[in-house]
């Protein structure tokens, strides 16, 4: 990645470098607060088989000091990258996409904010590789971009929700994914949100170790800890429901609750009301805000395996507060530019080879 560009007029850098000669293959990582993801990648070939192991993150290692942990990460994604390669990194946390530079990872490395040469370190790790960066979501939305549901839409908001949440845009017509002045954009996760049940207020504490952001209520963890809200204050009903049930049989709470969702189960239910609430509120705010948007796609673990039960919460809101005159006379407006990617729709290693070979033309 050349370390003073911007990400613009990305779609037409790939469409220039995709003419010409094969691509040797790419090593791509997909780095999250819970797995470190790699494969080899071409655009001839596609992936081949994907290797992963646990993220070296502050939760799976509480007693290790942020600087341990960093090291430790980059030790990890240099290791698979044979030598003299090209590597394309897909990374999940707030980062400076033209110096590769992270401010802040909350499901790595907790509340701290100092930012972390990540691109320099990984040349220092490994100066015979040409290292791409990406935010993990950017190398997602460049693979959903253009795919047959996104190729002819003006807009896209891909927001993943996961062990995190963020969200970028991209304008088709143009290819620009727009930055701030620190290089970000979309960093959802850490908006203040609010939610309530039965109309009392929760208070949950995100990741990053604020109160009240969206991602304290509606990202993976968040999730977790509003159920434990919901059994506190019910315990029997809790008990007795599905997911209840589920859990006490010892199931993981991933599973418990997409089984207990397709069964029906009105607790479940009312938990997945709750955390989809801030995430709608955003969308929201950004159709209305700019109604060129012409699609908000989910992505990440929990939407991607929620699937039609997430889109279904997210639309619940939008749908008894909507967009002012909008919602009322044209309900299709707002619904038909929702949907939740399948497996692989959204693939952030492809997006990561897609960035790099971008970065290689550039």
């Amino acid at each position: 990645m050349a370390p003073s560009t911007a990400i613009v007029h990305l779609r037409h850098r790939l469409e220039v470098s995709a003419v010409g000669a094969t691509v040797r293959p790419i090593t791509v990582l997909d780095v999250g607060g819970t797995y470190l993801r790699w494969a080899a990648w071409s655009p001839e070939h596609g992936l081949g088989q994907v290797r992963s192991r646990p993220s070296p993150s502050r939760s799976r290692l509480p007693g290790a000091a942020v600087e341990d942990l960093q090291a430790t990460l980059v030790d990890a994604m240099a290791e698979p990258v044979p030598p003299a390669g090209v590597a394309g990194v897909s990374f999940g946390a707030a980062l400076d996409h033209r110096a590769g530079t992270v401010y802040a990872s909350a499901p790595l490395w907790g509340a701290s904010v100092r930012p972390f040469d990540l691109l320099g370190a990984l040349r220092a790790a490994r100066p015979d590789v040409r290292w791409h960066i990406v935010n993990d979501v950017t190398a997602a939305l460049l693979h959903l971009a253009d795919s047959p549901p996104a190729r002819e839409r003006r807009k896209i908001l891909l927001a993943t929700i996961s062990t995190g949440i963020a969200c970028r845009s991209i304008d088709q017509r143009t290819g620009d994914i727009p930055v701030d002045g620190c290089g970000l954009q979309g960093e959802i996760g850490h908006l203040p949100a609010s939610v309530a049940l039965d109309g009392v207020p929760v208070d949950l504490r995100c990741d990053c170790g604020h109160l009240g952001h969206v991602a304290a209520f509606s990202s993976g963890p968040g999730i977790c800890r509003l159920a434990e809200v919901l059994r506190d204050r019910e315990p029997e009903r809790w008990n007795a429901s599905p997911i209840g049930t589920r859990l006490a049989s010892a199931e993981t709470f991933e599973a418990a609750l997409a089984a207990a969702l397709d069964e029906g189960d009105p607790v479940a239910t009312r938990l997945l009301d709750a955390a989809a609430g801030p995430v709608a509120d955003v969308v929201r705010t950004a159709l209305c805000l700019d109604p060129r948007i012409d699609l908000v796609a989910f992505t990440g673990g929990v939407a991607t395996a929620l699937g039609a039960h997430y889109r279904a919460a997210v639309l619940g809101h939008l749908e008894r507060s909507g967009l002012y005159l909008t919602s009322q006379r044209e309900p299709g407006w707002v619904r038909d530019r929702i949907m939740v990617c399948g497996p692989g729709q959204a693939n952030g290693l492809v997006g990561a080879g897609l960035a790099a070979i971008a970065g290689e033309a550039a």
